[in-house]
């Protein structure tokens, strides 16, 4: 049964549109995605008239979650130009490019800044490089880490350890080819907290030995992922890519 449809209020600063999806919770709750849609749930005995004066109650922090978003969405979309004062993003964290004139081309990062040093400062294919470089190896070491410390459960599932592949997709977070071990994830997962991570991670793993996203696939992700469900609203919220 599909307990999802769509809705609209209007109000002073125009129309607002969510989808609702009725299901057992005590209060309304109404959350705005990155990409500005606006998620409302409310139990079944709770009158479309209440929603909808709720929703409209909560049009100025509905506006405001929009622009918000609006903005994070231009910032990351802009073309980088690999200067002093940008945002990198690794594992959630926000890290500010600091760009200084060295006698070596070097790059570092302290957990608050990346500190780029190079001989021309003034050479941006020069910087792109050594940052895309940089970036590269963490993302790569990020990902291993995650992989390696989900997989010992799925060793005694008889689960080999897979190859781990990186590539920037469009359209999923994470996707994987069991009868030839492999895992790819989407290099985009970096910026995302770790937790988001390893649940696409553990989600992949689990088409291991469940190729389908059947009632036992989730049983068994629940079972070793309890919090899945927490984790995969922390990923939809961020783009609404999926785990395939």
């Amino acid at each position: 049964m599909n307990n999802l449809q769509s809705c609209a209020v209007s109000d002073r600063t125009g129309e607002i549109r969510y989808v609702l999806e009725r299901k057992a919770v005590k209060n309304i709750n109404l959350r705005v995605r990155r990409d500005g849609s606006v998620y409302v749930s409310a139990a079944p005995s709770v009158p479309e008239e209440r929603i909808n004066s709720f929703v409209s109650s909560n049009a100025s922090f509905i506006r405001k979650a929009r622009e918000k978003f609006s903005r994070q969405t231009s910032e990351s979309s802009a073309p980088k130009r690999y200067v002093s004062g940008e945002t990198f993003y690794l594992a959630g964290r926000a890290l500010r490019l600091k760009v200084e004139k060295g006698r070596k081309n070097s790059i570092t990062s302290d957990g608050v800044y990346i500190l780029l040093q190079a001989r021309e400062p003034g050479d941006s294919d020069s910087r792109r490089r050594l940052v895309e470089k940089y970036l590269e190896k963490q993302y790569r070491e990020l990902f291993a880490s995650v992989l390696k410390e989900a997989y010992p459960v799925f060793a005694k599932y008889g689960v080999p350890f897979p190859v781990l592949r990186l590539r920037k997709m469009k359209t999923k977070w994470g996707t994987c080819l069991p009868q030839k071990g492999i895992i790819t994830l989407n290099t985009l997962l970096a910026r995302l907290p770790r937790n988001c991570i390893e649940y696409v991670t553990v989600h992949e793993l689990c088409h291991f030995i469940y190729a389908n996203h059947s009632r036992q696939f989730y049983a068994l992700l629940t079972a070793i992922q309890p919090d899945w469900r927490q984790r995969k609203k922390l990923l939809e919220e961020s783009v609404p890519f999926t785990a395939d």
